[in-house]
């Protein structure tokens, strides 16, 4: 026995609806993607003050190459030159 299903209506949107909704979703990505790269800064002014109180330098070059080939491994160049703006806000930040 078979039953019949009745498609669930879609409500029309405009294309001028559909990118306004997709801005404001951008803008709350991009709200998001600002409180994190902060939380990462305040992580690593918290490392960069242990490692200096235990008398090594505040840059890890060895770790920050590892970012950079992390960042590098999930979106290629574009990533790298991101990595490398994260690394550069957390820099010196203690």
């Amino acid at each position: 026995m078979s039953v019949a299903t009745t498609p669930v209506p879609v409500p029309a949107t405009s294309p001028a609806q559909l990118i306004a909704g997709s801005r404001e979703r951008i803008d709350a990505l991009d709200d998001r993607i600002i409180g994190l790269i902060q939380e990462r800064m305040a992580v690593s002014a918290v490392i960069q003050d242990a490692r200096i109180a235990s008398g090594g330098r505040r840059v890890h070059l060895s770790r920050e190459m590892e970012v950079l080939s992390h960042w590098s491994s999930a979106l290629g160049k574009p990533g790298t030159a991101l990595a490398m703006t994260l690394l550069e806000l957390s820099r010196g930040r203690v």
